[in-house]
């Protein structure tokens, strides 16, 4: 990891960027996908799952079959720690639906919201060297709880060229309609525009590598929305004297391991621990099954030390992390002056890694600084609201003249008509 220390805020977006990789180059690769799926369907899909996955698919959907025998496959211990997560989730997630609730803006005038949920949903699991089955309890959860009526979920083979048994447990543990063995751009692709096999959605989830979020992002421009762009993981550690080296370099190196393209920023005012939290990345880094990933991501990340806990909190927003974690003695003045972050972990005994599993809050969140202006995947992400007025005769008596003035003004004429001649007609009925 690059040490800095205490750079100039000038430096700070160069020292903060991601590491990333030609988007011209990358945007011509999904157009060039997304013109096959709609031309070729499903023969597209498995062209590209062969140029990408090395791996050769006769069939694309799962069967129930298949998802059953799956269940057999896995430990007790492992179902059970799966159901306790799924509880927590979905405890967490239920508590956020909102109730309806009439608002009166003008006497005889009643505005509210009715929230609906997203008929069809398109849920992407990365599954290649890192299945990561948790992401399905993350979607699956509040998109049922949402009420969504069909739910697809897309995942790469491994490199047996089969999902992973426990994505399939999970998916059936949430309740998922289709489960089909397709990944990267094509499965974006292949949600959005629909192929023989795999049903186009409304609105797709779920986090990838910087392929599939540019695929993402395109499909936002065609008309399917996005949960956000989750790309490659990222965490920025926050500590003080009071944080233990150990517990740091164990949450640095749990986000490098995801992928190569991860970035991972430790921000200190406590000189001292900058020798420390390097020392114990290398101890823990060699006992690593996935060193190698991690220690290509440790290149992109850096060490910065700065001069107080207010410079940090500073540079903190700046970055926008995807997950913040908060080891620090003031505590308080940390959670008040956070602005931008997906996740935020706060604690020496809050590891990033039970939002990623079962502390019951989501692990789908914005990447890339997106943090700024985006929130994490929630009930809310699976919904839509729909607008509701009504007005009485006494209410457009009231509001009526205020209307006209307005449209008048806008000299939309037919606008202000629509009232007029309604108020002419509740006038008369007065007269008389």
């Amino acid at each position: 990891m690059q040490v800095i220390k205490y750079p100039d805020k000038k430096d700070w977006k160069a020292i903060l960027s991601r590491p990333l990789i030609d988007n011209d180059d990358l945007e011509d690769v999904v157009n060039q996908i997304f013109k096959e799926i709609k031309v070729g369907g499903d023969q597209a899909l498995k062209k590209y799952t062969w140029q990408f996955d090395k791996i050769k698919i006769d069939k694309l959907e799962i069967t129930q079959k298949e998802i059953d025998k799956a269940e057999e496959l896995l430990s007790s211990e492992l179902k059970d720690a799966l159901l306790v997560a799924a509880n927590n989730i979905k405890k967490f997630h239920a508590a956020q639906f909102q109730k309806t609730e009439v608002i009166e803006t003008t006497k005889g005038v009643e505005c509210w919201r009715k929230a609906t949920p997203i008929e069809r949903v398109g849920l992407y699991v990365p599954g290649g060297s890192a299945p990561l089955f948790s992401t399905v309890l993350m979607l699956g959860i509040p998109a049922k709880l949402a009420a969504c009526k069909e739910i697809v979920l897309c995942t790469p083979p491994g490199k047996d060229g089969k999902i992973d048994p426990a994505i399939l447990y999970a998916s059936k543990l949430v309740g998922v309609d289709k489960v089909f063995c397709v990944g990267g751009i094509q499965a974006i692709g292949a949600m959005a525009f629909g192929t023989e096999s795999i049903p186009n959605v409304y609105k797709i989830f779920g986090p990838g590598n910087q392929f599939v979020t540019a695929a993402k992002q395109r499909v936002s421009k065609l008309g399917v929305a996005i949960d956000m762009p989750a790309g490659p993981s990222e965490v920025l550690v926050l500590a003080d004297e009071s944080a233990n080296p150990e517990f740091i370099a164990s949450d640095l190196l749990s986000q490098a391991e995801h992928g190569a393209d991860s970035q991972v920023i430790f921000v200190t005012w406590e000189e001292s621990l900058v020798k420390e939290v390097q020392l114990a990345v290398d101890r823990q880094l060699n006992k690593l099954s996935r060193k190698e990933i991690a220690e290509q991501a440790l290149q992109n990340s850096k060490i910065i030390l700065v001069s107080s806990l207010d410079e940090a909190l500073d540079l903190s927003n700046e970055y926008g992390p995807e997950h913040l974690i908060i080891s620090v003695k003031d505590e308080g003045k940390c959670v008040d002056n956070i602005l931008n972050a997906g996740s935020v972990f706060l604690g020496n005994y809050t590891p990033e890694s039970a939002g990623d599993y079962a502390s019951g809050t989501n692990h789908t969140l914005p990447t890339n600084g997106f943090a700024k202006s985006f929130s994490g995947v929630c009930l809310e992400s699976f919904m839509k609201s729909i607008s509701f007025q009504k007005i009485s005769e006494k209410g457009l008596l009231e509001l009526g003249p205020v209307i006209e003035v307005m449209a008048k003004a806008e000299q939309l004429d037919a606008h202000c008509n629509a009232v007029s001649v309604r108020l002419q007609k509740l006038r008369e009925e007065v007269k008389g």
